[in-house]
């Protein structure tokens, strides 16, 4: 190995990886934010392989696991291990299937298991205290109960909340028309009080933010929202409402979600309005369904130990 005095700086670049990353944006229209993500992970790579004298081209299993090694040894979370080793798995994969190399190295190396981790949502009347802390007699108050609904009434992820622009409301059928991932159209039906306040908004209160851009929800200067400016108030909002623990503008779309299934949604139609592409993604939903379904079991089945006790206290009578 190259002492780091004679080494060169590790490449940023590689033709193979580029390739890649135009194949993930044009064939497979993946966000700037995930494109990035994925940048990041494979220039990691790059540099670990440049510090044993290796590349793309020469990379063995052997290398990958040295690699691992190396994540683990920064104490990476399972999560953060499973992404760097998907994206080198897909890198891989299209090189081979690109014909780009012959062999792929990575197809030998296990996951990490991933801890089963349930999405946080909010209790109804934690969303109505939250719901009711902008002051709607401002225009940026009235701007952000707005943009609170939308996020709650259908369930919208940020980029798409901040993406709506003039046209995707129709205010004729409630209906509001939404763009998520790789570009794919949903049509998601809102509740009527959110079909007032977004009408009211775009009739009577956009007009004062002196808009410079087609996008439904502006700044004060009359462009866009941004994520960040989003997760801000999300945040503020939260702690005015008195909730302790940390939520995002995701929150919303989870809670959502939980509370159409405590409705009686079924899976197929929360697949439908959350813009899943595979049913197995809405089906992590479930879970909080069915610790819901056990303590409702566990509670007034009459052999469960807590139905029996309660009982006993009610009547006054022993076990």
């Amino acid at each position: 190995m190259n002492s780091a005095d004679e080494a060169p700086n590790p490449p940023r670049s590689h033709a193979i990886a580029d390739r890649y990353l135009e194949h993930l944006t044009v064939e497979r229209g993946l966000s700037e934010n995930t494109l990035q993500a994925y940048g990041a992970d494979i220039s990691a790579l790059l540099t670990f392989l440049h510090g044993l004298d290796a590349s793309l081209e020469g990379c063995t299993t052997r290398h990958l696991f040295l690699y691992l090694t190396h994540l683990r040894a920064r104490k990476l979370a399972a999560a953060s291990l499973a992404r760097h080793l998907s994206t080198v798995r897909g890198l891989f994969g299209f090189a081979v299937q690109a014909h780009l190399l012959d062999e792929d190295p990575s197809a030998l190396l296990d996951s990490p298991k991933l801890p089963a981790q349930l999405p946080e949502f909010l209790t109804r009347e934690e969303m109505d205290r939250l719901l009711d802390q902008p002051d709607p007699s401002t225009s940026l108050g009235y701007r952000d109960r707005v943009m609170l609904e939308l996020l709650y009434a259908a369930g919208l992820r940020i980029s798409e909340l901040i993406s709506l622009v003039l046209g995707d409301f129709d205010p004729q059928t409630g209906i509001l028309r939404v763009f998520g991932k790789r570009a794919k159209e949903r049509l998601i039906p809102i509740h009527f009080a959110a079909q007032r306040l977004l009408c009211d908004y775009l009739e009577f209160k956009r007009a004062e933010f002196k808009p410079l851009c087609k996008h439904v929800f502006l700044n004060r200067s009359g462009k866009g929202l941004t994520r960040q400016g989003v997760w801000k108030l999300v945040k503020r909002y939260a702690e005015g409402a008195g909730i302790r623990r940390s939520i995002s503008p995701h929150t919303f779309r989870h809670t959502f979600a939980t509370h159409l299934l405590e409705g009686g949604a079924d899976l197929r139609t929360l697949q439908l309005l959350l813009g899943h592409a595979a049913i197995n993604a809405t089906e992590i939903y479930t879970h909080i369904q069915s610790g819901r379904l056990m303590r409702i079991h566990e509670q007034y089945h009459p052999r469960s130990t807590a139905f029996a006790v309660s009982n006993a206290q009610r009547t006054g009578t022993k076990e």
